[in-house]
């Protein structure tokens, strides 16, 4: 799940239409991260935005795919991140529109209690 720091760099300054973005490593990917939400994940310098019950048929209907990986005991997890479209990369009003669609996904989800 490696990251190449171009890469990174080029899907924060592509989504920074929304806002101030960052990353945090994870997992040998990179968490992104949008108004303190996580965005998306980038996994193998693919780019994957988080989805819901609301935001899932979107993505899918844009041809999108989950993001998948096998566990130890050889299972496939399936997340809640999707592809993104392939026309994000090619126009920036477009990357916007998804980020922006994976940014309301994270502010509806719900919160997880801070641990004391």
């Amino acid at each position: 799940m490696a990251v190449s720091r171009d890469y990174r760099d080029f899907i924060k300054e592509s989504l920074s239409g929304i806002g101030p973005i960052s990353h945090k490593r994870m997992f040998g990917g990179a968490g992104i991260y949008a108004q303190g939400y996580i965005i998306a994940i980038i996994a193998d310098d693919s780019l994957y935005f988080k989805t819901d019950d609301i935001s899932r048929p979107i993505f899918e209907g844009a041809g999108s795919t989950p993001f998948t990986f096998e566990k130890k005991d050889g299972s496939v997890a399936v997340m809640s991140y999707f592809s993104a479209p392939e026309a994000v990369y090619d126009d920036p009003d477009e990357m916007v529109k998804w980020g922006q669609i994976a940014l309301e996904t994270s502010i509806r989800a719900p919160k997880k209690p801070k641990k004391p």
